[in-house]
């Protein structure tokens, strides 16, 4: 499965962005869906996950509240909303899929992975 990110940019605190995470196979309804994210110097870490044919989602608590998961399946892309930005989210996003259609929050339970999208927030 390939995985495109995209959607990140620079956006002041309290703004919003949404980023879309596109695949290149309709087989990818079949699969979990996740978020991460990677600040310069620290470790890659969950956001948030949705299941396959969306019936659960997983948020991070760090974002609970301000971001949402969701998925088109007809468009196999699924998306994250990212509302009340901090500058504490400046990021590389990337997007992931669990193939055993999951919301895992563990790294390792990711076999696919985007390129991700660079997310800047500022003061």
């Amino acid at each position: 499965v390939q995985l495109q990110a995209s959607g990140g940019g620079l956006v002041q605190a309290g703004g919003s962005l949404r980023l879309s995470c596109v695949a290149s196979e309709s087989t990818f309804s079949r699969y979990g869906v996740g978020w991460f994210r990677q600040a310069a110097g620290s470790e890659r870490e969950f956001v948030a996950a949705i299941s396959r044919g969306s019936r659960s989602a997983n948020l991070a608590d760090s974002v609970k509240g301000r971001f949402t998961i969701s998925r088109d399946h007809a468009k196999n892309t699924v998306y994250l909303q990212m509302n009340s930005l901090k500058p504490e989210d400046t990021a590389v996003y990337y997007c992931a899929v669990d193939n055993r259609g999951r919301t895992s929050g563990r790294i390792t339970d990711y076999a696919y992975w985007g390129q991700g999208t660079q997310v800047t927030v500022s003061s």
